[in-house]
């Protein structure tokens, strides 16, 4: 494929992740990507088999907008201040948009989950970095005795995933950021109790 071929490709799959995220896969038809980045049927069949080789194509780019935004703070986590850095981010980011739109990754999860094996297990694959980038920042804590050596940071991580999950869906639902910082905070405290610092477990 030219350099042309790849941005005329990647305006597309842009396209149709945004209106995906805003109305949803199932209202969202090959003729309503075509009008928003003006391209015919034929072009739209040209870089895309068919419309559910067009949703695979989204799938990853959300994987690739959520992991990019998440990737750089988690990858930085080496401690409780980082941990809190992280979910000031994510409360931030939920509330600029009025809590308006959950996680990228997780609508499509809660839409193809059911229907679309194929793309249940493609979400399940992005979900899975995800927790592993949780992972990896806990374990370092754990290297550095942060968190006691007993806490198994895949596990941990996967809690705190789950409860991000369910605190951005109900934000959404409540337009308010209320019920994603308890959640948050909750899975924190969680880890908290993991902590070798009786001060932190205090806290």
């Amino acid at each position: 494929m030219t350099l042309k071929g790849r941005e005329t490709r990647q305006r597309i799959v842009d396209a149709a992740a945004d209106l995906m995220y805003a109305s949803g896969v199932a209202a969202v038809t090959l003729d309503d990507v075509g009008e928003a980045t003006n391209t015919s049927k034929s072009q739209l069949y040209h870089y895309f088999h068919d419309r559910n080789d067009l949703v695979r194509a989204v799938i990853e780019r959300q994987r690739q907008r959520v992991l990019g935004h998440q990737r750089p703070i988690l990858e930085s986590v080496r401690d409780w201040a980082d941990l809190e850095r992280w979910r000031d981010q994510i409360l931030a980011t939920q509330s600029t948009r009025s809590c308006r739109g959950g996680c990228p990754l997780g609508s499509l999860a809660n839409e193809l989950s059911e229907s679309d094996d194929a793309a249940r297990v493609q979400l399940a694959e992005a979900f899975s970095s995800w927790e592993q980038l949780i992972a990896e920042g806990l374990a370092r804590m754990i290297s550095t005795g942060l968190l006691s050596s007993n806490a198994d940071p895949a596990e941990l991580a996967l809690g705190v995933l789950a409860s991000l999950q369910g605190g951005l869906l109900l934000s959404e639902m409540q337009r308010s950021t209320q019920p994603l910082e308890i959640a948050l905070d909750a899975a924190l405290a969680h880890l908290r109790s993991f902590s070798t610092s009786q001060s932190e477990r205090d806290s």
